[in-house]
């Protein structure tokens, strides 16, 4: 069972408002549910789903999306309120929810989104896909000679790893490992006996088994297209599952899957390792308590009735759905070559400043100190990142190298750097390797490992704290003085979700921004007891403090009559204060926009509360995932790039990073160019009302079609050309 610790961490804290105000108004009327916010988030990752101008292929990978953030919705946001709920915790949500009313409301929208998804998957995704080539059959829709064909692929490639365990006195019920694709089995014996068997499909498996390739006819542009043909792999078992009890007579199967509680929770102040503390938690994930288990349509009561009472379920907890039980699996049509429907890959440009012919052979620390350079991914390359820390590694002025490590996915080309800095140069380089990342924790582990035996110096962060900053320091001998070199960002250093990921990042070598950068690595590598920054904003030491300071400075300048406005960009909006600050500043007249691409749980447009304050979000081919916090300051905007969003764990149980953007040109280019495209846009927005629901905005009559994301891809082609 999960500690009280965990049952209760995710509760926000709430202030209390002064009496008669517009914020000392009931919980419900000021703010929305965290979880039923989150869960219009993925009802408009669906939309993108349904959307007929995305590309086919697209449309399957956003079903695959969908299905993989309800997975992690059901392991963390479900299993942490089942955790409170088995504890009898009724302490309230933000909206004054209890434990339990969120529970129902959460599993009817989860049901209802399984099922709007399966319906556009058979009824539209589907068929679309055969009429362009691409054949995803059930098993009883394959002809006499596929059938052969998918039985020899049975018995020489599955069959072989296959293992069937049975539940009788002399077999206790099986453990289902989380996420897991099963079978239900139930067989007669030849005295008449029936049994139960449960049957797992590897993972290592395909979810769509691909049968042999064939040729269509020809295209009117001449071409003749090839044909793909797949069955679903527990369509394929099922219907083979002869071969597995033989001598049995097979009364009834079907699939079914096992979501269970895959949140971890660390002790650290009992944890005297906390790598192999975090390697043990890892492994025991799979293990967790069950929290939902899917199941075919078709499957027969007793069987259904065996796992809910074996698994300890509540019957709620029991989805039954007409379709594919993981629609994750369709992200293995999106490796199909077929570039007609997909989206156009379009390579990433390099900043001017910093491609060779701009250079003119001086290195990039050169190019760095005649100015700070803001890189926009995934329209403008990562790899000049990666060019930096490789430069230090080879550069002999270089004395050290710092930085902070998240999300670094496999195969690193920021990691290999900093090992070719260690290993082939012998440089001091020092890590943050944040082990409680949620889901990388295993890759981060490995990567943990190679460095500790490379001799790079690892820090696996502070106790009870998850460091989620961004920060690159390089620290180098030039030839006046000893100079420190930054990269900062709003992403994580990951070379792969670079090209997927909207995000901020920029080179500095800022005197007094380095200076900043060194505190915080030695904040977080010693014993520091720092209560200020100089120009960074650091959660949680300074961060909420000067956030709450910039949105009152606004507020102040709307009473004094001097106008007032801010736009504030980021995943999630859910901390109290902040919404409440919020609120106030838009009853003084304010104006406010919000791009939040998450969940949000300030209601937008309330009489007498937020009128002047509109949401919008933003889902789209690339995942906008940049927070950007830009204020008017009567005339003299004040911007911050970083990695928190505005909810109270980021803000005061992370420690997090905002950084100034000074340069009056990256201003203009953060505040004119790049938010003023998200508030214009009028195709891919979706703006909220005050109930929660989103609305999709409108193309005004005579006003040009924006979509965000394609006018930044076409900005960064001219600026490439």
């Amino acid at each position: 069972m999960a500690t009280d610790r965990r049952k209760t961490r995710d509760i926000e804290e709430t202030g209390t408002p002064e009496p008669g105000s517009p914020t000392s108004r009931p919980r419900e009327e000021l703010f929305l549910n965290r979880e039923l916010s989150l869960l219009q988030f993925q009802a408009r990752v669906l939309e993108e789903a349904c959307d007929e101008q995305t590309p086919l292929l697209e449309r399957a990978k956003f079903l695959a999306i969908l299905a993989s953030n309800l997975d992690e919705m059901i392991m963390v946001r479900v299993a942490g309120l089942i955790a409170q709920k088995r504890a009898g915790i009724s302490k309230v949500a933000l909206d004054g929810r209890p434990p339990a009313e969120q529970l129902a409301e959460i599993r009817r929208e989860i049901a209802s989104l399984q099922h709007r998804a399966h319906v556009e998957w058979r009824e539209r995704i589907l068929p679309a896909l055969d009429d362009a080539g691409i054949h995803v059959l059930d098993h009883d829709d394959l002809s006499e000679k596929q059938r052969g064909q998918a039985e020899r692929v049975f018995l020489e490639e599955i069959f072989p790893v296959l293992t069937p365990q049975g539940f009788d006195p002399g077999h206790p019920f099986p453990h289902i490992s989380n996420r897991s694709l099963n079978l239900a089995v139930r067989i007669r014996d030849q005295v008449g006996e029936e049994h139960f068997a449960r049957l797992k499909i590897p993972s290592l498996l395909p979810s769509l088994v691909p049968l042999k390739r064939s040729s269509g006819g020809e295209r009117r542009d001449g071409t003749v297209p090839r044909h793909h043909w797949f069955v679903w792999i527990d369509q394929l078992v099922a219907a083979n599952v002869q071969h597995l009890f033989p001598g049995m007579t097979i009364l009834a199967v079907a699939p079914f899957r096992v979501i269970r509680d895959a949140d971890i929770e660390i002790q650290e102040l009992e944890a005297g390792d906390l790598l192999e503390t975090m390697s043990e938690r890892v492994y025991e994930r799979q293990f967790g308590d069950a929290v939902r288990l899917e199941t075919a349509a078709g499957m027969d009561d007793e069987s259904r009735r065996l796992l809910v009472a074996n698994l300890e379920l509540d019957p709620n907890d029991e989805i039954a759905l007409d379709g594919p039980l993981d629609l994750g699996g369709l992200w293995q049509l999106h490796g199909i070559e077929r570039h007609d429907l997909k989206e156009t890959v379009t390579a990433p440009v390099v900043p001017r400043r910093l491609r060779p012919e701009s250079r003119d052979g001086q290195s990039v620390f050169n190019v760095i100190r005649q100015g700070n350079v803001l890189l926009h991914h995934p329209y403008e390359s990562f790899d000049p990142v990666i060019e930096l820390i490789r430069a230090a590694a080879r550069d002999k002025r270089v004395l050290a190298i710092k930085q902070t490590l998240y999300r670094v996915g496999r195969n690193s080309p920021v990691v290999r750097a900093l090992l070719e800095a260690r290993r082939e140069y012998r440089k001091q380089v020092t890590v943050l390797v944040e082990l409680k990342a949620r889901f990388d924790e295993e890759s981060n582990i490995g990567w943990a490992r190679m460095l500790e035996r490379e001799g790079v110096h690892v820090i696996y962060g502070m106790i009870g704290l998850k460091t989620h900053a961004k920060s690159l320091l390089i620290v180098r001998r030039d030839q006046d003085r000893v100079r420190r070199y930054m990269h900062l960002g709003t992403g994580n250093y990951n070379a792969n979700t670079a090209r997927l990921y909207e995000d901020l990042g920029m080179f500095t070598c800022d005197d007094e921004i380095g200076a900043d950068v060194s505190d915080l690595f030695n904040y977080l590598t010693g014993y520091s007891a720092i209560q200020d920054f100089r120009r960074l904003l650091v959660a949680p030491i300074n961060m909420r403090r000067r956030l709450a300071e910039m949105i009152e400075r606004e507020t102040q300048h709307a009473r004094e009559g001097r106008g007032g406005a801010m736009v504030l960009k980021c995943n999630s909006l859910v901390d109290d204060a902040i919404i409440r600050a919020l609120y106030d500043a838009s009853q003084a007249g304010v104006e406010i926009d919000l791009v939040i691409r998450g969940i949000c749980s300030l209601r937008p447009g309330v009489p007498g509360l937020s009128e002047n304050i509109r949401v919008r979000s933003i889902v789209g081919r690339f995942l906008e995932h940049s927070r950007i916090y830009w204020f008017a300051n009567d005339g003299t905007p004040e911007v911050y790039l970083g990695s928190a969003d505005l909810m109270y764990r980021n803000l005061d149980r992370r420690v997090e990073v905002l950084f100034p953007v000074d340069d009056p040109e990256h201003q203009r280019r953060v505040g004119d160019d790049i938010l003023a495209t998200y508030l214009r846009d009028n195709q891919k927005a979706r703006l909220m009302n005050p109930d929660g629901s989103y609305t999709r905005a409108r193309q005004a009559d005579g006003d040009p079609a924006i979509d965000c994301q394609a006018w930044f891809l076409e900005q960064a082609r001219k600026e490439g050309d």
